[in-house]
């Protein structure tokens, strides 16, 4: 088995994995994300104990007992680009010997839930809802990075997307990625569902017009107008295609759950504490 170079992985001196400043025996095999790190005790309080707490940068790591189960909540901070780490580490974490530094045989498998704030694309899916992502769609250019090829239904979407928005000829070619059937079975009552739309920044690339104009001033309607099939496009956020399409790739099970805190179309926002 090829070893992997210090370079490429690294672990620092109390034998953690660098970002998240976690060592294997640290991470539990049931995982909640959550972008902000004031949120992480928020999640955790919920516990009935605390065993470990972590933090490093912006990734705040909490390990704990709900009964006999095993939890940690993460926080990623904000963006595709912190997802690409924290997901890489938390699979590094599990399916890398750090002693010898070569992947093991058998594959570890992580449940990973994204507990997140999204604005709502659709008229009829109020402030102060909640969306279970049934795909994550980036526009983002990360997933590019990576060998990854859309499986049935996906392809088709993926194309009708395309076809619909040409965003391919002027912005990142789209990915799709869907989320764990397993994991989304259990949040259906209660829940709205549709396609998450994940972007690469706040403003411009949600549409949003403050001092400056927009290269795609049609984007909203868009991303609102879109569907195929049974699919629509339900929210937009900055997270859930990443955390879906390196999910995938890496064999691990994923949902991202999403609570409606701006409706882009009703031009609405909480006033819950977000």
């Amino acid at each position: 088995m090829q070893r992997i170079e210090e370079s490429e992985l690294i672990i620092n001196e109390r034998g953690a994995i660098y970002h998240l400043d976690l060592r294997p025996d640290e991470l539990a095999h049931k995982i909640f994300l959550v972008g902000d790190p004031g949120r992480v005790p928020v999640v955790s309080k919920y516990f009935d104990r605390i065993e470990i707490k972590q933090q490093h940068r912006e990734f705040i790591s909490h390990t704990g007992y709900i009964g006999s189960e095993r939890f940690t909540v993460i926080s990623t901070g904000i963006g595709t680009d912190n997802i690409d780490i924290v997901m890489n580490e938390l699979d590094a974490l599990v399916n890398i010997d750090f002693a010898t530094r070569t992947i093991k045989p058998g594959l570890t498998q992580l449940q990973i839930i994204r507990l997140g704030t999204s604005g709502s694309l659709q008229k009829e899916i109020p402030v102060d809802s909640f969306v279970a992502s049934t795909h994550g769609l980036g526009i983002d250019n990360l997933l590019n990075f990576y060998r990854m090829e859309p499986r049935g239904a996906e392809q088709d979407i993926l194309q009708a997307f395309i076809t619909h928005t040409q965003m391919h000829q002027q912005f990142a070619h789209p990915s799709i990625s869907s989320a764990s059937g397993f994991l989304l079975k259990y949040f259906t009552e209660g829940y709205f569902t549709g396609i998450t739309i994940t972007c690469p920044g706040f403003y411009g690339p949600q549409g949003r017009i403050l001092r400056l104009g927009l290269s795609n001033p049609d984007l909203i309607d868009q991303l609102t107008s879109f569907h195929f099939g049974p699919y629509r496009i339900s929210n937009f956020e900055m997270e859930t295609s990443a955390i879906y399409g390196l999910g995938h790739m890496l064999g691990h099970q994923c949902l991202s759950l999403n609570a409606i805190v701006a409706n882009r179309i009703n031009k609405t926002f909480s006033t819950m504490d977000c």
